[in-house]
């Protein structure tokens, strides 16, 4: 009797084993697709209320659906301060900036990575810890160094800066040069490679998928550094997507809102676009080069 029944014990644990391993899944599933549903309720909101007229704004109750759509706020909302320099001042300043971020994170990486030197280390985490100073402490500083360079009301205040520090993408191509076989690089110094050809015929096509990774989340900040923008930035002709919003909701935010949402949405079509194309090289990149260092 014990000898038959013992099958039948071990399915039906089994069976219990796996019931309830979907049931988390499960239950994991439907917690996720809420925290998803209420991380998007604001963006959804913007967007409906965008499409809204003065009068469906100040109804009560409020309503969630336009009724009818107001399609003209889109192109008021674009006609009514200059959005396409401002687009193109974000744009180029963006690309500039974060080509530049590239090329000195790719190298600083290479150097802390393969180059063995006195106090390489410690200063490594010297230059990480730059990392955990907010932006704010040294505002005031960073901005009398760019007055005295002469870059105040320039857009060289904001390329040539994040062209030349940013420790998070030191870090990232740290690890991913780190991932690459080193024998591919010994390899190469025995047939007479120099350092130069060896991070530039070696090391930049192996780590091509974290560099795509870093040059959104770059762009991402580039696009969203409000704060240097506002205090360095003065003429209207240079303003960016960022400053041109903030004078825009000055401007029309008592008049309508839904024109404000308007223009709050198209500034965020280009950061919405870099997200969906390189969602799956950001979260495949950290994933990889976050925990693989030495």
């Amino acid at each position: 009797m014990t000898t038959q029944s013992s099958p039948i014990t071990i399915n039906s644990a089994a069976l219990r084993g796996r019931s309830r391993s979907r049931a988390r899944r499960v239950l994991l599933h439907v917690v996720l697709l809420l925290g998803g549903l209420t991380m998007t309720a604001p963006f959804l909101w913007m967007v409906l209320t965008s499409f809204k007229s003065l009068p469906q704004l100040l109804q009560e109750p409020l309503s969630l659906w336009p009724t009818p759509w107001a399609w003209e706020n889109w192109p008021d909302a674009w006609s009514a301060l200059p959005f396409g320099r401002a687009y193109a001042n974000s744009i180029y300043i963006a690309v500039l900036s974060v080509g530049g971020t590239l090329i000195t994170s790719s190298m600083a990486g290479y150097a802390f990575a393969r180059i063995q030197f006195r106090g390489a280390k410690v200063l490594f985490w010297l230059f990480l810890a730059m990392q955990m100073v907010p932006k704010q402490v040294t505002l005031v500083p960073f901005y009398f160094l760019m007055a005295k360079i002469g870059w105040v009301d320039s857009h060289l205040a904001l390329i040539i800066p994040a062209m030349m520090v940013n420790p998070f993408g030191v870090f990232l191509a740290r690890q991913f040069i780190m991932s690459v076989p080193l024998e591919l690089e010994e390899a190469a110094i025995v047939d007479g490679a120099s350092r130069l050809r060896i991070y530039w015929q070696i090391i930049l096509p192996a780590i091509r998928p974290g560099l795509g990774a870093l040059a959104i989340i770059a762009v991402l900040d580039s696009w969203n550094n409000f704060l240097m923008q506002l205090v360095l930035l003065n003429s209207t002709e240079l303003f960016t997507v960022p400053l041109l919003l903030s004078q825009f909701q000055g401007q029309y935010g008592g008049m309508n809102y839904g024109i404000v949402m308007a223009a709050t949405a198209l500034s965020t079509i280009p950061m919405l676009a870099a997200f969906v194309v390189g969602q799956k090289q950001i979260m495949n990149s950290l994933a990889t080069s976050g925990l693989g260092g030495r």
